[in-house]
This record gives structure tokens, sequence and C-alpha cells, in this order.
């Protein structure tokens, strides 16, 4: 059935997964992109898009059967092993990304890569046209995908088209080294709205718009030469923040947030870091910090342990093997000459766990530790608060993620700084419980107020009120790359 609501998105929100009997099933995938949207699919009966991981043998795989899982309704797009290394392990994560998070890693342009991106958008972007109704509302997210929008535009011109950007936009020092630049720019004003994590990555957006397309803009908006206005704003995305705090005092959990601090020897703080194992995060440089704590005799292994939770993330890709080597000598040094019988000074954890898990973890946990050199928002963070249902616990918070500008009680912290983060990790650890509890209320009310359905609300509130009318400026295209 056509759907007046379509999803369209890198991953659908399911994992394939083995039954006991050997059968092939699905189950809820982990990450902030389905936590943050399914509450949006249920409301309105929507269609989800996605590729549901691994290769298809077919090249042209786009003819997946549409399925049903946990009551939402699902479209299956086939990626090939061919496009899965060139269009996603190489131009989405080892172009896009490492210029949209400030060259952390350097950044590969390769000719092949755009074209598979190309291809894998236009993909897409056929499919979404097939699924949505007359006059539909099509959602399109993420980085991997920017090109979806305009291609959609011209396929299904009666559609009113959102697309959100979950990761930081770069400033135009970085985003014009992308051979593909104006393409790109391009691609995303076929949208009617264009939301960002943080106004400076809208601003971004619009200067570049005027700077290398040419378009006439004013503020926030954009003014094409077909008559179409194109918004870009900021949308920060948030949590589900009544369901972690409901999880946080569920009995179970509570239970098993004690069993996990009985494990590590019932130390007076536990120090947490929750991270995919990406070069963006700041893991190594935080485990660092802390390890010259307990080096220079400020911290105790008697008294204080950190557990390190690196969920698994893209292991096709080079940089991120490399990482996990680096991490993983890193931590064995820091224990073989830090730790003691019974004591490690890291308890590092390479996996990923299920909401319940990742709730107790932050019920046992006293001091969160959030230090990514860059990040869209870190909805790690927001999670954290929402399960710190006491109103007590520290969060350390980079300075450079987007959650930053809501939790401003949150010691504060430049990931590139070791002195500066390890002076934040001590005065977090010995704070009081009067300052914990002024900090976390202040944090907690902001989630609260701002949570999921408030973000989702705002931008398809916005989405909504788009006009398709056209508007009445002379505006004449300029052409520039």
């Amino acid at each position: 059935m056509p759907a007046d609501l379509v999803i369209v998105a890198n991953r659908l929100p399911v994992d394939r997964v083995t039954q006991p009997d050997g059968t092939q099933g699905w189950r809820p995938s982990p990450g902030g992109l389905v936590t943050a949207i399914e509450p949006v699919m249920r409301a309105n009966d929507g269609t989800w898009i996605g590729w549901p991981g691994g290769p298809s043998e077919d090249a042209d795989a786009g003819d997946l059967d549409p399925f049903e899982a946990d009551g939402l309704q699902l479209v299956p797009i086939g990626l090939t092993a061919e496009e899965i290394e060139l269009f996603y392990e190489g131009f989405s994560n080892a172009t896009i990304w490492p210029i949209y998070h400030d060259l952390v890693a350097k950044p590969e342009f390769h000719r092949e890569w755009w074209d598979s991106y190309v291809k894998v958008n236009e993909k897409y972007a056929a499919k979404a046209a097939s699924v949505a109704a007359e006059g539909a509302t099509v959602w399109v997210h993420d980085y991997q995908l920017q090109l979806v929008p305009q291609m959609l535009r011209e396929l299904r011109p009666d559609l009113r088209i959102g697309f959100y950007l979950h990761i930081p936009f770069p400033p135009a020092e970085l985003f014009q080294q992308l051979p593909w630049r104006r393409q790109l720019l391009e691609g995303l004003l076929g949208a009617d709205l264009v939301g960002f994590q943080l106004p400076g990555g809208a601003a971004n957006f619009v200067r570049l718009v005027r700077q290398r397309v040419g378009h006439k803009t004013h503020r926030d908006l954009v003014y094409l030469p077909d008559g179409r206005t194109v918004r870009a704003a900021a949308f920060p995305i948030s949590i589900d923040a009544a369901g972690f705090e409901a999880l946080a005092s569920d009995e179970a959990v509570v239970t098993r947030a004690a069993e996990i601090r009985e494990a590590l020897g019932s130390p007076r703080r536990i120090f947490l870091g929750i991270d995919r194992l990406d070069y963006t995060k700041g893991i190594y440089a935080r485990l660092r910090a802390y390890a010259e704590l307990i080096e220079t005799g400020e911290l105790d292994v008697e008294d204080a342990v950190f557990v390190q939770v690196a969920v698994p993330s893209r292991e096709q890709v080079e940089q991120y093997r490399i990482l996990r080597d680096e991490i993983d000598r890193l931590v064995g040094r820091i224990n073989g000459d830090l730790g003691r019988i019974g004591r490690p000074a890291i308890s590092y954890l390479h996996s990923s766990y299920p909401r319940e898990e990742m709730a107790a973890l932050y019920t046992a946990a006293d001091v969160m530790v959030v230090t990514p050199y860059r990040d869209g928002m870190n909805l790690v963070a927001k999670e954290y608060v929402a399960c710190r249902t006491g109103d007590d616990g520290a969060l350390v918070l980079s300075e450079f993620a987007g959650a930053a500008d809501e939790l401003r009680q949150a010691w504060l912290v430049n990931p590139y700084d070791i002195n500066g983060m390890k002076a934040a990790l001590l005065e977090a650890y010995r704070a009081d419980g009067k300052e914990l509890t002024r900090r976390m209320k202040a944090m907690r009310r902001t989630i609260k107020k701002h949570d999921v359905a408030a973000w989702a609300d705002a931008f398809m509130t916005e989405l909504a009120d788009v006009e398709h009318s056209t508007h009445a400026k002379s505006v004449r295209a300029v052409g520039r790359s």
C-alpha cells in the first residue's frame, strides 16, 4: 500500500538474527537513529526504506520483498558486496565521515567511490518514489543519502521532502576539499527542509550554497531559480527520556546495576565510557588521561575503575581495524603497568549490549565520560542523564559534542587537552553530593523538556508548514563549482 509517511535511511531499524531453531528472524537495531524515529513511524503508520545488512548477489537487488517486523512496515534495499565496499565503506565512511568530523582522520577521494555513491542514492530515491503515496511526506536521513532529496524531487515533485543530517556539517574550509561539493549541495537542496543538529551546521550549509552554487539566500532560507524555497535549520536530536528513566527504575535493571558494582569489586567510584569504536570518539586520549591519574596516585585502583564499552563498528574499514589494535594494546599496557590482581585499572568490553544492560551500566556508573573530538549530538550523554533517577552522578562531556550546547551543567572539556581532561575527571570524582545534585537536576529538566518526541514533532511540524507556492524573488542560477 502507498505510504503517507516514508522514512529513508541507510539501514533498516532491524538486524537479521538466527533463531534457536535455525530459522532467520529480525530484532530491533541498537542506535540513536532507530530510537529517535521509531515513535514517529508508529504514530503515522509509516514505511521505512533501508538496507537490511549483508551483501546481495543481485546487482539490482531492489526486488527484496517488503515485510513487517515488530509492527513496522519495512522495505529493504539490496546492496552488492561491491556497493558496500565503494558506497558505504568508501565514500560514506572514508570520504564524507572524516571531512564532516573536522579531519580527525585523513579523507580519501576516489572517483569510483563517488560513482557508487550516486548509483546507490539513485536506488534509494527510486524505491521511495515507488512507495510514497500522492502528496506524501518523505523524511531522508543522514550523510549516506545526501543526493536522494534532489533525485526524489525530480521523480516525484508532488512530495514533501525533509532531510536530516545526524552528524556535524563542516565549515566551508573543510567542505570545499570535496571534488563533488556542488553535487552534494544541490542534492540536499531537493528537500523542502534541511535539518541539522546545531545552528552552526545550518549556517555553514546556507553560506556554502550562496558561495558555491550561487543561489540567493536570506538568513536560513535559500531561494531557488525554479521558485522553490528551502529552509535550513537546527533541530537538536534527543532520546526517549521517559523510557530510559522507566528502564533505570525497573527492578531487574536495579539488581543488575548492583551486580555490576559487586563484580567490579565495589569501588568508591566507577567511571564509564560507552562509544562506537570510532576514531572520532576520543577513546584513546580519554584512557590515557585516566591512566595518568592512576600513575600519579591521584586515583587508586582500589578506589576507582574505568569501564570502557567499545561497540564494534565498521570493522571492514582499515582505519577502524587499526584503532581497535591501538586501543587493545593501550588497555593491555595500562592494566599491565597499573592494575593489581583482581583490580584492573580499565575494564574493557569490545561488544554491543541491549538497552537493559546499557541502563544497568548507566545506573551503576558514578562518572560518565563522553569525550569525542567531534560529534553531531551524542545520545549516550543524554541516556546517562535520563537514567540518573536519584539526581546523582557526574557527566564529563566534550565541548565538541552537540550535546554540550544543552547539557551545560556537565564538566565540559577539550578532548585534545589531556591535562584539562584529567582535571575534570578529578573534579567529578571529588564532587560532593550537593554539587552533583544541582548539576544533574538541571540536565534532567533539559532532556525531559527536549525529548525525542519534541524533536520529531518540531521537525515534522516545520516540514508540514512548508508552502509549495513559488517565491517572487528574482533569482538566476550562477554557475560555480
